[in-house]
């Protein structure tokens, strides 16, 4: 067995309970059959390819426009307020992001000097600055992640209603399992995004 098989086959055990946790002191499974408890991995399998493939989808997508992920949440939310006819703000911007203003500011600053967005007066209140995606960025965040929106959408269009009930259930029950607390050191993002480990 090669190098590149074995490392395949100890990936694909670490989601296995009978492997990672065989006495039951984490994940209880003596409830289930074999064959149900092989769908559960494969269905743990195929949510993490999934993450997986989206993740490199963003790394790769961020990377040809020189952005972290923070930078790219603030393009989009810019480009859904413009859409919503709705003027963006720096306050506005820190408080989706959840990042301080100081951090909203350096980052703003940054993605003026690249040529991403400009600053621009209020339409209603002279002692405000608003945000502004331009034309060029505009189009290239619509092409590489509208691109990727259509085929999730596409997929998401294929299932039957009863089935995207279940996801939606499974997927929103997920996001509701308590996060670790986060490292204060890691809070902010960096300001180049990052190299994929190889």
């Amino acid at each position: 067995m090669g190098f590149n098989e074995d490392a395949r086959r100890v990936s694909g055990s670490m989601l296995d309970p009978r492997v990672i946790d065989p006495r039951q002191e984490l994940v209880r499974h003596d409830d289930l059959t074999e064959v149900d408890l092989e769908r559960v991995v494969v269905l743990l399998t195929a949510l993490r390819s999934w993450r997986e493939a989206e993740q490199k989808l963003s790394f790769d997508s961020r990377s040809k426009m020189k952005l972290n992920d923070t930078d790219m949440k603030a393009l989009r939310y810019i480009i859904a307020s413009a859409n919503a006819d709705v003027a963006v703000t720096a306050g506005a911007l820190s408080e989706h992001l959840h990042i301080s203003t100081a951090s909203t500011t350096k980052m703003l600053d940054r993605l003026e000097r690249a040529g991403h967005i400009e600053r621009r007066p209020h339409p209603t209140d002279r002692r405000a600055v608003t945000v502004a995606i331009t034309e060029e960025t505009h189009r290239e965040v619509r092409r590489v992640m509208g691109a990727q929106h259509a085929h999730r959408f596409e997929v998401a269009k294929g299932l039957n209603s009863d089935e995207r009930e279940v996801v939606i259930r499974f997927l929103t029950d997920l996001a509701a399992i308590p996060q670790l607390p986060e490292d204060p050191e890691d809070a902010e993002e960096p300001e180049a995004a990052e190299t994929p480990a190889r």
